[in-house]
């Protein structure tokens, strides 16, 4: 967490922090020694010679890396390693600023975003003191001082030792000042050793307990008064300036327009949020701590196993006559090189992993204290930020960063059965391909889902697999218990399998292949189709004058002529039904409701095409309800108008996949209403599948 505690400029504890425009910290001191001052032209130019400039003046987030010009170089670095602007001197012979007009002509920028903000009249106080980070900081300081008491180094010969002054991350082992000039120095094989100072024990404040400090609004800290009315405390909380305000702020006008919410409800909001955000931290730090275990124990594994080769290359290169011992030192080396290379890869996801996890699991330790505090106000100023940078924290760890790169196992393999002639070739053979088949796969069940009829499958292979993978196959039944048969063949793991049976049972299982063979199924998994169709219009197929609304369900027109729109379900089985109510219609030209393949012309009256079938007239009039059964079954069409059968089916003989459809020009608007169950008198028992 220390590294969140020290100010990017000076590298040491903040004190006196102030929060800048961008949401970074600085302290009040360092602040004094970055501020830039704005040479008279330019801030002549930026006033317009009028009243504007002192609002333009106000806030600048223009980037000085973006802004083209190099009028203030560079020349000082902090111990972070962020470049500062140092202060510049106003010119030879420049007229004394008057009183209070000194910060207006300067600006602020930020040592780690670099954004520009400009001073106002009150200058460094117009920033707002960072309360909660100073209350956190002073607290760490007593842990660090208290910890730094109570360690001992481990080496000392005296009694009682000396107290520890550093620790040696590498050898974990604390000396006092005197034992680590002598048993420890900055050179040789210790040169590249980390020294840190002596950790805070539990019981410490600051060292993960509760450490004090911590009272809350009514425990004996003053309660926080707004920077512009001194006699006010925070009471509101400005979303659009994201600023706590108090009441007389919301009076003189200048949140009147804005979003104010409560202050306290905004704290148990932000506070809940960084919490969730946390959850998500925390459960990949405990990942990465496994898999740094997993990581330790593969290099043990690796450097067993090389052991293992080389044994059994000396034993081969022995067994053959002088001619293979020429080539022994070149196998043992290639050997080498190998376990080397695993070595190497292994350590520096060691050294990566590890710094990630110290990075979150200081930002981690830094959060849980900002929760501690019971300061509204002083938290809503950083959550924001704190909360973009633990979810930012968590995006880190990329799919793939929790997996070793190399494995513990060695693809060499020694022939030594050639003749004695081609020996001088003696080589390892490169184990390209798998030995074996692949494993099973895991199926992924908190990604599988179905949506009306179409069904989604998810999965992965198991962790540490060390057999390639060329592809998968996705095998499904027929909904009634039938035989499986291949959907999917290919190297995603992820397929939607589309068009299927409504209210059915699907089984599913999947495979892996290399060129070894098939692997064995995963464990079925059952996925059950919606009872009904449940769609809306679909706007990305839709002809352009088509303009939906009432999330997609109601459909009217821009043009004059006839536009074609279409549903988002396709029917190939089954019995269906759904039902469209005219909310507008001018009695010319006709609406068209009915059916469609997908390549339907829709730049023309449905129907007037060999790929739809509709109704276009007759007892269609506004408030008019119009049904359309689709029975695939026995592949026909009908209609009905206000509940009515309009006769015998329009269509017949239909086969193939269909959508539902509809066209209308400006003078009609028309809702589509779906998940309805087929009227009474059609609805048939379900059929076998054959």
């Amino acid at each position: 967490m220390e590294e969140e505690l020290k100010c990017p400029v000076c590298g040491s504890l903040f004190r006196e922090p102030i929060i800048l425009p961008c949401s970074h910290n600085v302290c009040l001191p360092c602040a004094r020694t970055i501020a830039v001052q704005t040479p008279e032209s330019e801030q002549h130019l930026a006033a317009g010679g009028g009243s504007g400039g002192d609002h333009a003046d106000k806030l600048s987030l223009h980037s000085e890396t973006d802004s083209g010009y190099g009028s203030y170089t560079p020349s000082l670095k902090s111990p972070n390693g962020v470049r500062v602007l140092p202060l510049v001197p106003a010119p030879p012979g420049a007229a004394a600023a008057p009183r209070g007009a000194g910060p207006a002509s300067s600006s602020l920028t930020c040592p780690q975003c670099h954004r520009s903000a400009s001073l106002d009249q009150r200058g460094l106080r117009g920033f707002q003191r960072n309360r909660l980070l100073e209350a956190i900081v002073q607290r760490y300081q007593q842990g660090r001082a208290a910890a730094a008491a109570a360690a001992k180094c481990q080496l000392c010969d005296r009694s009682p030792p000396e107290p520890a002054a550093v620790l040696c991350e590498q050898c974990e082992v604390l000396y006092c000042a005197a034992c680590q000039l002598r048993c420890h120095p900055a050179r040789g094989p210790f040169a590249k050793h980390r020294l840190a100072p002596p950790p805070a024990h539990p019981g410490a404040p600051g060292g993960g307990g509760d450490g004090g400090g911590g009272k809350g609004a009514g425990g004996g800290r003053k309660l926080p008064t707004c920077a512009e009315h001194d006699l006010e405390n925070y009471s509101m909380y400005c979303v659009s300036c994201r600023s706590p305000v108090c009441y007389q702020c919301l009076e003189e006008g200048k949140h009147n327009k804005h979003d104010v919410k409560a202050l306290g409800a905004m704290w148990k909001q932000h506070k809940a949020q960084l919490s969730q955000a946390l959850n998500g931290v925390s459960d990949k730090a405990k990942e990465a701590k496994e898999f740094l275990v997993q990581l330790k124990n593969l290099l043990q594994q690796i450097q067993e196993n090389g052991l293992d080769y080389e044994a059994c290359l000396v034993a081969q290169c022995d067994a053959l006559v002088d001619a293979l011992t020429r080539q022994k030192a070149k196998l043992l080396t290639k050997v080498t090189k190998e376990r080397e290379h695993k070595l190497k890869v292994v350590w520096d996801q060691i050294n990566h992993c590890t710094l990630k996890l110290r990075q979150s699991t200081g930002l981690m330790e830094y959060c849980l204290e900002v929760i501690k505090e019971n300061d509204p106000s002083g938290f809503l100023q950083i959550s924001d930020a704190l909360i973009k940078r633990v979810q930012v924290s968590q995006e880190q760890w990329v799919k793939g960063a929790l997996e070793p790169k190399v494995s513990a196992e060695f693809d060499l393999t020694l022939d030594s059965e050639p003749l004695l002639q081609s020996i001088h070739q003696l080589d390892f053979i490169q184990m390209k391909f798998p030995v074996s088949v692949p494993p099973v796969p895991l199926l992924q069940l908190e990604k599988c889902c179905t949506r009306n009829n179409s069904v989604t499958l998810a999965w992965r292979m198991p962790p540490l697999s060390h057999n390639p993978v060329e592809g998968y196959i996705l095998e499904l039944d027929d909904g009634d218990g039938g035989q499986f048969r291949e959907v999917y063949v290919g190297k995603e793991t992820l397929c939607t399998i589309d068009g299927l049976h409504f209210n059915s049972t699907y089984n599913a299982r999947v495979k892996a292949f290399n060129s070894s063979g098939v692997g064995p199924y995963s464990k079925t998994v059952i996925l059950q189709t919606s009872d009904v169709a449940w769609f809306t219009f679909d706007p990305s197929s839709a002809h352009r004058d088509i303009v939906l609304s009432n999330d997609n369900q109601t459909a009217t027109c821009n043009s004059y002529d006839d536009r074609v729109v279409l549903g988002t379900a396709a029917f190939s089985k089954g019995v269906h039904y759904w039902e469209l109510h005219v909310d507008r219609y001018d009695n010319h030209p006709d609406p068209a409701f009915g059916i469609a393949r997908i390549n339907v012309v829709k730049d023309m009256m449905l129907g007037k095409d060999d790929k739809a079938w509709a109704m276009t007239e007759g007892g269609v009039s506004k408030g008019a309800t119009v049904g359309v059964l689709l029975d695939l079954n026995k592949h026909n069409l009908t209609f009905y108008i206000n509940g009515q059968q309009q006769g015998p089916p329009a269509f017949e003989n239909i086969e193939g996949v269909f959508m539902p459809a509809l066209s209308l020009n400006r003078n009609v608007q028309v809702t589509l209403h779906t998940g309805l169950e087929v009227p009474q008198s059609v609805k048939q028992p379900k059929l076998p599948n054959n």
